[in-house]
């Protein structure tokens, strides 16, 4: 059955119009990016297609599928997949806080909350640097390394730079997992060690390295105080 062939109430555009978007299945909304079928199935089986090559049935894996692999699905152009990958970067960017300067860092979780829907999902590691003034408040944010699956190189020059340059007395390390578990791995606590002591000869404050997982995060920090207090213990 043809999507007109369905009564109004049934169909994508007009659900949405009568009843909003969120009674929508996801299918049905991909079905309204996507707007058509092909002669043998409607928007909503190709949606449906769609949704069969995402990794756990989990939604916001349509932002690491190609247009490649987009263009695989009959029914899928170039210019579909184009449009479905445009849309996926919208709802990300919509996921991240309105205005990130003027924030202030006063705990690790405040990383953890301003970064976890940016970087949760990323497939490679992405390094940040977060620099902050004498009140803890966000002056900017910028990628200092794009890695592979589990490593990002991490330069205490590439850190340090823009602090500098900035004057700014304090940094905040940030970087992924794309595995999803945010147990700083040994390199992890190596890096941390470089850049703190970079960053104390030139005057700057490393506060903390903070590792996002899939909806978890790690202190670099606090974990190197739970290992100091365990060995005093013993």
């Amino acid at each position: 059955m043809k999507i007109k062939e369905l009564p109004s109430s049934e169909r994508p555009y007009e659900k949405l119009e009568m009843y909003g978007a969120k009674f929508l299945s996801n299918s049905e909304l991909l079905a309204i990016i996507i707007k058509t079928g092909t002669k043998e199935t409607t928007s909503v089986q190709v949606a449906q297609e769609i949704l069969k090559i995402i990794e756990n049935k989990e939604l916001r894996q349509l932002q690491n599928i190609s247009i490649e692999e987009f263009t695989k699905i009959k029914g899928i152009g170039k210019v579909k997949a184009i449009q479905l990958l445009a849309v996926c970067e919208l709802a990300k960017r919509m996921a991240r806080p309105i205005k990130k300067i003027n924030i202030k860092i006063k705990t690790s979780e405040d990383v953890a909350n301003l970064l976890m829907e940016e970087m949760r999902y990323e497939k490679r590691e992405i390094a940040k640097i977060l620099i902050l003034n004498n009140k803890n408040e966000i002056l900017k944010i910028k990628d200092i390394s794009i890695g592979g699956t589990n490593y990002a190189i991490i330069e205490p020059k590439e850190v340090l730079v823009d602090a500098i340059k900035m004057g700014a007395p304090k940094i905040l390390l940030v970087h992924n997992h794309p595995s999803g578990d945010s147990t700083p791995s040994k390199q992890d606590y190596k890096t941390t060690e470089r850049v703190y002591t970079s960053a104390e000869v030139l005057g700057i404050q490393l506060l903390d390295h903070v590792v996002i997982g899939d909806g978890n995060y790690s202190s670099i920090f606090s974990e190197i105080l739970k290992n100091k207090d365990r060995k005093e213990e013993k």
